[in-house]
């Protein structure tokens, strides 16, 4: 049993690393022979994707929620620190260069690996379906993962958003990377008064499953010459870079209510 343990352990890791930290290899899209609908057959390790039965995005339907009454605030411990920004193709993101602090959550610690955008947003609140979508990538000390995401809708600008605007400028082809220099994400810190929560997977192959997800309640704004921007470099075939709603399958979606 603890071999066993082991080995899924190990399994887990290797498939987050993939997503979360560089993907190599085998190229996926979200459009023609590529996309989402292909991506359990386009290599055996993206399996999930076709035949995962906890999978990310989903849309929240808030008469199905349960109201959790053991769930805790979030507490979020971030700081400024060294950052680079990244395209992959497939997303533009933030790595940073050191531990940029912790989120804590029924007990259990969550160190906060990078952030990354997708446009349109992925998960769906009543079939709504926003403008874009932060996921902000954690990982515990056991190597599992939480994603807390940020749902937006086109408006004014996001001041987080406008401290990366210069260097996404110089963000070309898939691929490469702008230093930023110290990153201000101080905002990020603010207890939410609300979110949803729910186990999923990773919405890129390969589609790990058994990760949490947290999404905040209050949705955020961003611009349209934002959304522009971030788009640019991003593949052609990556334009639109959000997987489509995935069955619940029973799975329950709680939610912590401050205000209820």
């Amino acid at each position: 049993m603890a071999q066993l343990s082991i080995i899924f352990a190990l399994s887990l890791l290797l498939g987050i690393a993939s997503a979360i930290d560089v993907f190599r290899g085998m190229e996926f899209g979200y459009s023609g022979h590529n996309g989402p609908d292909k991506w359990g057959k386009l290599n055996p390790t993206f399996s999930p994707c076709s035949t995962g039965k906890r999978q990310s995005p989903i849309n929240i339907q808030r008469n199905l929620t349960v109201h959790n009454k053991l769930l805790k605030p979030l507490t979020r411990n971030y700081k400024s620190v060294n950052a680079t920004l990244v395209n992959r193709g497939y997303s533009v993101g933030v790595r940073f260069e050191e531990s940029p602090g912790d989120l804590w959550i029924n007990g259990k610690n969550y160190t906060l690996q990078q952030f990354h955008w997708h446009l349109p947003a992925e998960h769906h609140i009543e079939g709504q379906r926003f403008a874009a979508e932060l996921h902000m990538v954690h990982r515990a000390a056991d190597n599992s993962a939480l994603v807390v995401s940020m749902l937006y809708q086109e408006s004014k600008a996001d001041p987080l958003f406008s401290r990366i605007m210069e260097g996404l400028k110089h963000l070309r082809k898939e691929n490469t990377e702008v230093p930023l220099g110290t990153l201000n994400i101080n905002e990020l810190n603010r207890r939410p008064r609300k979110y949803y929560t729910y186990v999923g997977s990773l919405t890129t192959p390969p589609c790990t499953e058994n990760v949490i997800w947290i999404i905040l309640g209050k949705v955020m704004s961003i611009s349209k010459e934002q959304i522009t921007t971030l788009d640019s470099p991003l593949n052609s075939h990556c334009k639109k870079n959000a997987r489509p709603c995935q069955p619940l399958n029973g799975r329950e979606v709680d939610v912590y209510d401050e205000l209820n």
